[in-house]
């Protein structure tokens, strides 16, 4: 990883919200999956990558996408690379919704692939993750390494649901200096959505990850998904049957989305504002208010 972008992520903490902690848990826990960006990870936009009309923007204000151009010697301005860009990701989300995927996820090396003609993979990724990190920094929320691997110590199942490309496995081994297997989480329940070609809100990778806990005697109902944002995280998580945690300890990422009518009935069971809550959780009473 260059230091500098190293350097640039440093500046990334999380912004207070106003929300309190709270809720119960319904069931004893035998697992914990987990959302990265926005809940793990500090993260500018609060999911991988940027909304369009972000990016866009973001091009404007931006010296270091400027730099980036000219390292990777892209002749076409950082405007014209950004439209480019999300001209080839419609394109590709088209291609899937017409084969019946209701939320889908591009392979972001691959598109990048494809706009520049380069058949050198291993540079497409250095440049499309050196543009993950100018135009969403992160870093890891308060506690993270703590947290992990106490919960690892406790004989808690870890695992990952979330939206995400080839380098987000690279942010655990970056600041954290190990890999998600290291730090605890089952590799069959670490499921990242570039893989399967669906994205959150899909309740697709949830029901995997409910499959592949079955096999361990785990049902839903023991398990807790922790989420930053109502309709990717809590919505489609709480459908599968899992128990639900809102991640409410960064502004910029909480995503509670109270004007979306899909989201009438649907609550977390907990909300928690530092992932540290996570360890003092007496898992059968209510969760104690700050």
């Amino acid at each position: 990883m260059d230091e500098g972008l190293k350097s640039y992520w440093k500046m990334m903490h999380p912004l207070p919200t106003d929300t309190a902690p709270g809720g119960q848990i319904r069931e004893p826990l035998k697992a914990i999956l987990f959302d990265i960006y926005g809940t793990l990870f500090v993260s500018g936009s609060g999911d991988v990558g940027v909304a369009e009309e972000l990016a866009t923007e973001r091009f404007r204000q931006s010296n270091a996408l400027e730099a980036w151009r000219a390292h990777y010697r892209i002749s076409w301005s950082v405007e014209q690379t950004t439209r480019k860009l999300w001209a080839a990701i419609r394109q590709e989300h088209a291609r899937l919704k017409a084969t019946g995927v209701d939320y889908p996820e591009v392979k972001i090396d691959r598109i990048w692939q494809g706009i520049l003609g380069w058949s050198d993979l291993d540079r497409v990724r250095r440049l499309a993750q050196a543009y993950e990190c100018i135009v969403n920094p992160t870093y890891p929320m308060p506690g993270l390494d703590h947290v992990l691997r106490t919960l690892r110590s406790r004989g808690m199942r870890m695992g990952i649901v979330s939206n995400a490309q080839f380098f987000t496995p690279n942010l655990f081994q970056t600041f954290l200096g190990a890999t998600t297997e290291t730090l605890g989480f089952a590799r069959e329940l670490t499921l990242y959505s570039y893989r399967f070609g669906w994205a959150k809100p899909s309740w697709r990778l949830f029901d995997l990850a409910v499959q592949r806990l079955k096999k361990h005697n785990i049902g839903p109902e023991s398990v807790l998904y922790v989420g930053n944002d109502m309709r990717n995280d809590i919505r489609p998580a709480g459908e599968v049957g899992l128990q639900t945690a809102l991640f409410a300890g960064d502004r910029r990422s909480l995503r509670q989305r109270t004007d979306d009518p899909t989201l009438q009935g649907h609550a977390p069971d907990l909300v928690i504002t530092e992932l540290r809550q996570l360890l003092g959780l007496d898992w059968s009473r209510p969760f104690p208010s700050a």
